[in-house]
């Protein structure tokens, strides 16, 4: 009998808090009939508990120290109730995470819209001086004969029209002279074989001062002068060199103060071409235009050159001419630009920057980031109710960080503004047509 109730004095303890807990169970349940559901807010009901930052399984209701890392335990603070709300919102599909990440991404970055605008372009274009070849004119030999003098000793020389540049000895042109003044010595009445005599001396080169003074001299001129009918540079062409090879002659500094290779008692053939001379008035500039803006470049579009040796020389011109094809080694297109360069006297073979202002584009565009590069093809990712999906797009021109769209999407479609970020690096975009 003492036992069982010593029994029952060490239980005491145990089971009351179990009575306790029911009358207090069953007086909850009563006032939440009368009453109703009671209103706590999110900080009254949420009760604080400690936890040890390295390891989150140890757990207290009280402020302390881990029994196992000694660190102070932290508040952990209970889980907020919006962010739940937000998730029950935007709650993604099995279907949407099941897809592949080459053709579907789930993903909440910004997205953008394409806009249509009237834009005016603007080319950038490197390009250089050189000589407008419409203006080259050429010295040849009338007739076979020897140089007898040469006035002009060096490539490059500058020149002006009416100047001295050689004279020369023909056989054929001394009998033309002796022809003319027999005529005028036993036949003076015979005008129409006198003015055929001196059309020929005509064609041969003399012009009528040297005929008038012939006749008046009463003596054939044994060498005959040449001179120049241009102003300019003199290049040499009779070794029988062509344009290119004098280019690159004019880039080479110790051909540009060499002496001729004509000398004084060489012989010039019927025909033959003496000099050619360029003149440095009139010139263009030769642009390059890169591939990407070749089909914004039209003949007459305004241009605004800077030359680099003198930026304070800009000028504004027009593309004059656009060469149908591309030049040796290069894949760049050459636009020509005709110019006065008597009162600029930029130097031939100057460096040029220039700016085009091609025709406007009144389409839509999209930011660069938006479309993604696939070498031939472009995609972008369109927003769909659970994610974007890669779409195949159609790309014109690139204007500063814009493309230009020209068909795959409509105004109304929403795309990522950063495709690049959602691109899986470990596979291949696959595009569904």
């Amino acid at each position: 009998m003492k036992n069982e109730k010593r029994y029952f004095a060490s239980n005491s303890n145990i089971a009351r808090p179990l009575w306790f807990a029911l009358l207090v169970s069953l007086f909850a349940a009563s006032c939440t009939k009368k009453d109703g559901p009671v209103q706590h807010s999110h900080a009254e009901s949420a009760e604080a508990v400690y936890t040890c930052p390295m390891d989150p399984e140890v757990i207290s209701d009280k402020p302390g120290s881990c029994p196992i890392c000694k660190m102070d335990l932290v508040l952990k603070q209970p889980a907020a109730t919006k962010p739940v709300e937000i998730l029950k919102t935007k709650e993604v599909k099995l279907e949407a995470l099941l897809n592949p990440t080459n053709e579907f991404v789930v993903s909440n970055i910004p997205v953008t819209s394409p806009q249509k605008s009237a834009e005016q372009i603007k080319i950038e274009a490197l390009g250089n001086i050189a000589y407008d070849t419409r203006q080259v004119g050429s010295i040849s030999a009338r007739v076979s004969g020897r140089i007898e003098k040469l006035y002009v000793r060096y490539r490059f020389q500058k020149i002006t029209k009416g100047q001295r540049l050689l004279d020369i000895y023909s056989p054929e042109l001394m009998t033309a002279q002796q022809n003319l003044l027999f005529l005028l010595k036993n036949d003076p009445g015979n005008t129409s074989f006198i003015e055929v005599a001196q059309e020929k001396l005509r064609l041969l080169g003399l012009n009528d001062a040297q005929i008038k003074q012939l006749i008046q001299s009463g003596k054939p001129s044994l060498t005959l002068p040449i001179y120049s009918n241009y102003t300019g540079h003199v290049h040499e062409a009779a070794n029988g060199s062509t344009m290119s090879a004098k280019s690159d002659a004019m880039n080479d500094l110790s051909l540009l103060t060499e002496e001729l290779s004509l000398k004084e008692g060489m012989y010039l053939q019927k025909g033959e071409s003496i000099f050619t001379v360029y003149n440095p008035d009139r010139a263009w500039a030769i642009l390059s235009i890169y591939g990407e803006s070749q089909g914004l470049v039209k003949t007459g579009n305004l241009v605004e050159i800077t030359p680099e040796t003198a930026p304070d020389k800009t000028f504004d011109a027009t593309i004059d001419f656009i060469e149908p094809f591309f030049r040796n080694e290069s894949k760049t297109l050459s636009a020509r630009v005709y110019f006065n360069n008597s009162q600029l006297k930029i130097p031939i073979g100057s460096q040029v920057k220039a700016t085009i202002f091609a025709n406007t584009k009144a389409t839509y565009w999209l930011p660069s980031s938006a479309v993604l590069s696939l070498g031939l093809d472009a995609v972008v990712f369109r927003k769909t109710q659970s994610g974007f999906k890669t779409l195949k797009i159609t790309t014109g021109i690139s204007y500063q960080d814009y493309i230009q769209i020209l068909s795959g999407i409509n105004s109304t479609d929403t795309v990522a503004i950063n495709a690049q970020y959602l691109m899986d690096s470990e596979s291949l975009i696959k595009i569904k047509k």
